[in-house]
Parts: C-alpha cells; sequence; structure tokens
C-alpha cells in the first residue's frame, strides 16, 4: 500500500475516489450560497490537494461551478437532482392509478399533449384489468382512441390541423372514425360533452372513454379501457371517474413535468 499526499491509497482506487467524490458533493450541496475549497475540505474529511483536485474534476464535467470564489452545483448535478425527481413523480402517479383501478375495476390511463404529440405517462396494470396493448402507435392514432380524441378536442384549430397534418386519419378497425370531417363532428361533441367514448375503434374488444382534466394549462385526459362485453358499464365508469379525478389532480399537477 502506498502513501500520497497523506492518504493511504490502495489499487484499484476508483471507488475510493468515487466515494471521496460524493462526500464532497454532500458537502456542497450544505451550503446552497457556495462554500470555498478549503472549507469543503474541512466538511469533507479531505486533504486540500485532493479537494482541489476533485474541486477541478467535478467542474470541469459540470457538477459544479466556480462562482466568486465558492463552488456551487451545477448543471449536471441540477439534471440528477430532476431525474430523481421525475422517478417519485412517476411512482406516486402510478400509486394514484392503482388506487382508481382498484375502485372502478378498470384500467386507467393518464395522458398528455405536449410538443405536438399524444403522450401516456403512466397506465395502471392490475391483475385482471389489463391496459390495452399499444399494437399501433398511440401517437399515430389519436383520432382512433378516447384519449386521442379527448386531447385533440382540447386544442385549437390551429394545433388540431397541423396534427392531423402529420398524422392523417385512417382507420384502425372496422368501427374507426373513416374522415377527418368525421373525426371533427366527434371532436365537436366531446366539446361539449367533456369526454370522448370510443366503441372498439382501436382496439377490438375494447372500449373505453376519457375527460380532460385541467392542470394549469396543460392539455391532459384521464381514461379508462374496457371489456367489449362491460359496454354497459362504461357511462358510471365514467361519470365515477369524474368524481375521483379531483382526489388526483395534485399527483398529475406534479406529473405534468415529466
Amino acid at each position: 500500500m502506498a502513501v500520497v499526499n497523506g492518504e493511504s491509497v490502495s489499487h484499484p482506487t476508483l471507488i475510493g475516489s468515487v466515494q471521496r467524490a460524493l462526500r464532497l458533493l454532500e458537502a456542497v450541496g450544505a451550503h446552497p450560497e457556495g462554500a470555498p475549497a478549503k472549507q469543503l475540505a474541512r466538511e469533507a474529511g479531505l486533504p486540500l490537494p485532493t479537494t482541489y483536485h476533485l474541486l477541478r474534476t467535478l467542474t470541469h464535467e459540470g457538477y459544479l461551478r466556480r462562482e466568486n470564489g465558492v463552488f456551487v452545483f451545477g448543471e449536471a448535478a441540477d439534471s440528477i437532482g430532476r431525474a430523481g425527481a421525475h422517478r417519485r413523480q412517476r411512482h406516486q402517479l402510478a400509486d394514484a392509478l392503482a388506487v382508481v383501478s382498484k375502485k372502478l375495476n378498470a384500467a386507467v390511463y393518464f395522458a398528455v399533449y405536449r410538443e405536438g404529440e399524444v403522450e401516456l405517462l403512466a397506465v395502471s396494470n392490475a391483475p385482471g384489468r389489463p391496459p390495452v396493448e399499444e399494437w399501433v402507435d398511440f401517437r399515430a392514432t389519436a383520432h382512433a382512441h378516447a384519449i386521442g380524441q379527448c386531447l385533440l378536442a382540447q386544442l385549437d384549430e390551429a394545433a388540431r390541423k397541423e396534427h392531423l397534418s402529420r398524422y392523417p386519419v385512417q382507420s384502425i378497425t372496422p368501427f374507426s372514425v373513416r374522415t377527418e370531417d368525421d373525426l371533427l363532428h366527434r371532436l365537436d361533441t366531446v366539446r361539449r360533452c367533456q369526454v370522448a367514448y370510443e366503441h372498439q375503434e382501436y382496439a377490438l374488444g375494447t372500449v373505453c372513454s376519457a375527460i380532460p382534466v385541467q392542470v394549469g394549462s396543460a392539455v391532459a385526459a384521464l381514461a379508462v379501457s374496457l371489456p367489449a362485453g362491460e359496454l354497459h358499464r362504461l357511462r358510471s365508469v365514467t361519470d365515477r371517474l369524474r368524481k375521483m379525478a379531483e382526489a388526483t389532480l395534485t399527483t398529475l399537477a406534479f406529473s405534468i413535468s415529466i
């Protein structure tokens, strides 16, 4: 075992280097306004030469930045924090949908329309109530499923026209809307009733509904699906979903930023 700068070093040293870097990052995290190298070395329990070396490396990689003689978190460290927050939000959203799914005895979905695309953020997956299998890209078939119809109905005319120019109406099943005019007529109904019903238009053997949810300025929807043999339940389940939506809005609001 060799001694370098007062530290005992064994080979390989990679794990030790990572541990020292993490201790240094923890020390930086304790000072939102930043701290100088000597203070960070003392609080992390590291020799000053090692601290300087790690600070240079972490700054070069974007995990730290130096401002007015003190070190603060950089963009790369902020990205790690956001990624962790997003994972927590997804877990919270999945948990919320699981509760709703159990109470409704139906598969439940949460989706948003973002940057010109339908984005399915979370789906319940309760035993005996599997979600619809995405056999054709949900993004390209918004006209054929309740989620997409609900989202498209919330767009302004220009955004809706632009979407349909990229994803023209096409029949997915024998029950799908046939033309853009048919779809636009359907979307008028969705806007008036604040619900989209779809019977085997995307997947044979499945019926769905979706309701718009107001989460700030986001275009979002909650949806349910049932086996076609349970069509008689769809309206009552949808009504219950609407009543339960308010209880989940806080979780959904956090999830919009995912």
